[in-house]
């Protein structure tokens, strides 16, 4: 028993922790967007069916020799792919979209040795049911979430913040040596065991129960996925918020599996109302008032709650061990077929994020289905129970809620459009006519741009380019009397163009194909643009890195992924690509307004690695003009830049943080950064 319980905590130690790892290293090549997350969440599911389907296989249809025989070859293959650290050929050229991308490139780095870990517990489980008449194969199956949660639980805790990157695919490739040691060990000291006689017969599961078997886990899979989306849009795609959710995921295995006093129906079917209605709340009401530690709580518990219910209901079905390896492939099926939804269905045929209210309308249906059919709950064929009667005009209430919720979240938008990097809307507010009459361009809550319908104002500079912002002060004194090379990180609708000049030359590097395509057929900013224009897509710092020197008078970083800039264009080897393509004169001016992070400390101690002056701007909203409040840290390459006088009483020079560790490609840590 202890070796089994070795073997397959640390698989799925191993298994949980590569997640967060292999998606931190390739998340600066697809753009930082919150969207790369959920493709490797999708990846790792549909490995794992795999990997169930291949134990599945091999328990079932093998003798115990040729189990032994198949599984070492296999895992010896395995280790032909270590270390699992993504070759440079894999950075994408160009804006094509990166779903497939990023499956293929997963597949070639950890295909193979996470296939072999997804497939330890459920096979070492039946090749211990096997070798014992009496075993319980259900504990080891609560023991694995148990490794898999602690595993996400150190990764942004005691990984991420110590090791370097490549320090930490180095040692997780370590361990997964010692694990193909101790695997290849355990199977075949256990090879003589599993020719024993057959488990006792038991009657196979009913068609209904499989479909339950599946759909439990489906649910909770979809609503995993669909909350971490809504926290990552709404402040960063960082480790700590898709560890949190899926840690809370693998803790409702654990307890649901370890033993049946954890869960109980008389406290989690109210409970599963409260969170079902705290999500509708939070997605009707749209709070984006509310403190990021309460939203994320409130999101959190209700996740919880939810899986709870959708793992005790299935733990409530598992079937006689016997059935163990289908039961197993079931649930993994599920759980690929929640990630394909949220992951490949939803962006593709969506125009907004409605998985989420689906997966809330799905969860309440499926819980009463459940409660409907089983002969030991008191809803059992009921008819005219008035507590059953209550839940069910509960549900038809929250189906209300929901469909409003989703009717309103396309209703009053000139265009709504989805892809892989999220919703673009555009909107109009004011009377057509009117002086204030104008359009706005959004990514989910956070704003790309807007501009003046009137003709007389539509040149007018707005939103986070206002005459007073920092990112516009820098431009007006970088090289002005001349023609100007400016470069921006960011599109949007193209308001800084509001600046340009005959004889001008602007580059706008933008990763979404889409926002270039609104800003040319919904705005008028770049028609009217005097400028040269170039707009190159694709991620902004893998396009530097292929272009020679541009020399630009002024490079601005505007990118926006969720709500901060993607934490690859904030580090050291950023900074010195940036500082590559300013002449000796330019100004590097860097964008870090943000609800709940700061990040302009972060880009002070750059500037201070870089021996470079940085002057922090920061202005206020002023609903009149339709300017925002904005945090600018403007960088000069130049000693001296900021004593000209349009920068006097102008911004702080707040010192560097000693306590903070410079930002590179191989280190960062958002956590330190929340207000």
């Amino acid at each position: 028993m202890l070796l089994y319980a070795l073997t397959i905590f640390l698989s799925a130690f191993l298994l949980f922790q590569v997640q967060p790892l292999i998606a931190r290293i390739i998340l600066p090549w697809f753009g930082g967007s919150a969207a790369v997350w959920t493709t490797c969440m999708l990846f790792f599911q549909v490995t794992l069916l795999a990997g169930y389907l291949y134990a599945h296989g091999l328990a079932s249809r093998l003798t115990a020799r040729a189990q032994s025989i198949v599984h070492t070859a296999l895992i010896l293959a395995s280790l032909l792919l270590l270390p699992i650290t993504p070759a440079a050929a894999w950075k994408p050229s160009g804006s094509a979209q990166p779903t497939f991308a990023i499956l293929c490139l997963l597949a070639a780095t950890v295909g193979m040795p996470y296939l072999m870990l997804a497939s330890t517990g459920p096979l070492l489980q039946a090749w211990y049911a096997r070798a014992r008449s009496a075993a319980v194969p259900y504990r080891l199956f609560a023991l694995s979430n148990l490794g898999s949660m602690l595993a996400l639980l150190t990764y942004p805790v005691l990984v991420e913040p110590f090791l370097p990157l490549r320090r930490q695919a180095q040692v997780w490739s370590v361990a997964y040596l010692a694990f193909a040691l101790l695997c290849l060990f355990t199977t075949w000291r256990r090879t003589a065991s599993l020719d024993s006689p057959d488990l006792d017969p038991a009657p196979a599961p009913s068609l209904g129960t499989h479909l339950y078997w599946m759909l439990l886990p489906a649910c909770a899979s979809a609503l995993l996925l669909a909350v971490t989306n809504q926290l990552t849009q709404d402040v960063a795609a960082i480790p700590f918020l898709w560890v949190l959710p899926l840690s809370l995921y693998l803790l409702s295995f654990i307890l649901c599996f370890d033993a049946r006093l954890w869960y109980r129906r008389a406290i989690f079917l109210p409970a599963l109302a409260a969170a079902l209605a705290a999500m509708v709340y939070m997605l009707w009401s749209n709070r984006a008032d509310l403190k990021l530690v309460p939203s994320i709580l409130i999101w959190a518990a209700a996740l919880f709650i939810c899986c709870m219910v959708c793992h005790g209901e299935l733990a409530r079905l598992k079937p006689h061990p016997r059935h163990l390896t289908s039961f197993y492939l079931m649930i993994s099926l599920g759980g690929a077929l929640g990630g394909m939804f949220v992951g490949l269905f939803a962006p593709a045929v969506f125009r907004g994020y409605f998985e989420l209210p689906i997966a809330i309308a799905a969860t309440a249906m499926l819980a009463l289905l459940v409660l409907h059919r089983d002969p030991q709950s008191r809803f059992y064929q009921a008819r005219r129970d008035p507590v059953f009667l209550t839940f069910v005009a509960a549900a038809v209430v929250l189906f209300v809620f929901l469909s409003i919720e989703v009717r309103e979240t396309v209703a009053g938008y000139r265009v709504m459009a989805r892809n892989f990097y999220g919703t673009l809307r555009v909107s109009d507010y004011g009377q057509p006519g009117e002086e204030d009459y104008q359009r706005k361009l959004t990514n989910g809550s956070i704003n790309h741009g807007e501009q003046w319908r009137s003709p007389s104002r539509r040149r007018e500079a707005t939103g986070y380019y206002c005459q007073a912002s920092g990112g516009v002060r820098g431009l007006l004194q970088a090289n002005r009397s001349e023609p100007q090379r400016i470069g921006v990180i960011g599109l949007g609708a193209g308001v800084l163009t509001v600046f340009a000049r005959p004889g001008d030359h602007y580059t706008f590097y933008e990763l979404n194909p889409l926002v270039v395509q609104l800003a040319h057929s919904e705005f008028t900013l770049l028609k009217e643009n005097p400028a040269a224009t170039d707009i190159v897509l694709g991620d902004g710092r893998l396009s530097l890195e292929r272009q020679p020197s541009q020399q630009f008078d002024l490079l601005a970083i505007d990118a926006f992924s969720s709500d901060s800039i993607p934490i690859h264009l904030l580090t050291k080897e950023a900074f010195d690509l940036y500082f590559r393509h300013l002449k000796s004169s330019g100004v590097l001016c860097v964008h870090v307004s943000n609800r709940y992070l700061d990040l302009a400390p972060i880009v002070l101690q750059e500037a201070s690695a870089l021996a470079k002056d940085a002057l922090v701007i920061d202005t206020e909203e002023d609903d009149a003009t339709g300017c925002y409040g904005t945090t600018w840290v403007l960088v000069a390459a130049q000693k001296g830049f900021f004593s000209q006088p349009a920068f006097q009483g102008v911004g702080t020079h707040p010192p560097v943080n000693p306590s903070l560790r410079l930002w590179t490609d191989d280190y960062s840590n958002l956590l330190r950064t929340f207000h």
